[in-house]
């Protein structure tokens, strides 16, 4: 028994270290939801949010992005779920290019709420919340791992019961964190309707 509980002690322990990179790691910021932004009553606000880009506009002095928001993890990266606030426009001073930040892409910004817009998607009307961005980080994308054996993902990181202890899935080891070239990989296929090659 003291061999299983052990390495989820000490899971739980490197969990508990991991933060946001230095640029989305402002102290001060305002919990401010993504719907509840629509109404423009949290103008100034500092926010940190995330999600997945839809698009990318460069324009003559900065660069705006429409995000499909996420939830984010414990270092600040949007998580691998359906559930969303809502959309919302990032701009940021300069230019940033869409053949990087491209569609499909996880993106993390901190910035100012500004007044909200009135766009569309479609046909219909629809109201953003717009972040002034202070700092974008563009996520780095999934990698391929042949190494796939099944398992499931307990919170933030990845977990595979039969290969917890030493192997490849041990915390430290290259498969076990959310942020993992396994875990990506496999959920972003997930995301488009397909899984890897066993």
């Amino acid at each position: 028994m003291a061999s299983r509980i052990l390495p989820v002690l000490l899971v739980l322990a490197v969990a508990g270290c991991v933060r946001p990179p230095a640029r989305l790691d402002y102290g001060q910021l305002d919990e401010v939801a993504v719907a509840d932004a629509q109404t423009g009553a949290h103008e100034g606000a500092r926010v940190r949010w995330g999600g997945t880009i839809v698009t990318v506009r460069p324009e003559s002095s900065e660069t705006c992005f429409e995000v499909v928001s996420r939830p984010l993890d414990v270092q600040a990266r949007p998580r691998l779920t359906d559930d969303s606030g809502g959309r919302f426009l990032a701009c940021a001073p300069g230019f940033y290019d869409p053949a990087v930040y491209a569609a499909d892409r996880d993106l993390t910004v901190v910035g100012r709420l500004a007044p909200p817009v009135e766009r569309s998607i479609g046909d219909y009307p629809y109201r953003y919340p717009v972040v002034r961005a202070e700092a974008v980080y563009l996520w780095p994308e999934p990698e391929y791992d042949p190494a796939y054996r099944g398992g499931v993902s307990v919170g933030w990181y990845y977990w595979d019961y039969p290969y917890y202890w030493g192997g490849p899935y041990w915390w430290g080891g290259p498969h076990y964190y959310r942020g993992g070239p396994y875990y990506r990989h496999h959920h972003h296929h997930q995301r488009r309707g397909h899984r890897p090659h066993k």
